[in-house]
């Protein structure tokens, strides 16, 4: 289930209606999708693209997205530090970004227009799609695990352009 942090007022908020009426207000897409079969916890890319083609494929149809992917990043992934760090720095990218959260647990950071930062917690069944261009990082900690599905325009479009703006460091374990 996903969770708000508000880091001006310190406040949680865990109500997913609450967590979507806030985010959609910074044009922040989140939803909750269901697989239509369980998963093993070793199903394969194409098992798991199987089990929420009644959700993605609708979605990719009605915004023009070709390509669906999935990763797998556990405590075993080869330079999961290097990889960690790579997303931890605040950045944009020229396309969206969407995530859907098969298993495991991510925390986007999310720096609004109005200068507050915010943080969504991504657990299984939460869908996320940021806008291009949108200030934010990510991070896997603390349990360093995640299997989530990607949809895409293009590869070029997920290439971290780097704010430098030093926000995310006051928000970094």
């Amino acid at each position: 289930m996903a969770k708000l942090f508000l880091a001006k007022t310190n406040e949680t908020i865990t109500d997913f209606p609450k967590i979507k009426e806030y985010l959609n207000a910074h044009k922040i897409m989140i939803e909750k999708w269901e697989a239509n079969t369980k998963l093993a916890d070793d199903a394969d890319q194409e098992t798991i693209l199987a089990a929420y083609a009644h959700e993605l494929k609708p979605f990719m149809e009605k915004y023009g997205y070709p390509i669906a992917d999935v990763i797998n990043v556990t405590p075993a992934t080869p330079n999961l530090q290097a990889i960690r760090e790579k997303f931890m720095k605040e950045h944009r990218h020229s396309d969206d970004e969407i995530r859907f959260f098969v298993d495991g647990e991510g925390i986007f950071w999310f720096h609004l227009d109005n200068d507050e930062v915010i943080a969504v917690t991504c657990n299984a069944g939460d869908f996320m799609s940021v806008p291009k261009n949108f200030r934010h990082w990510f991070d896997l900690h603390p349990k360093y695990f995640v299997k989530a599905i990607r949809i895409f325009s293009n590869i070029e479009g997920w290439v971290p352009h780097y704010t430098n703006s030093g926000v995310d460091a006051s928000y970094n374990p």
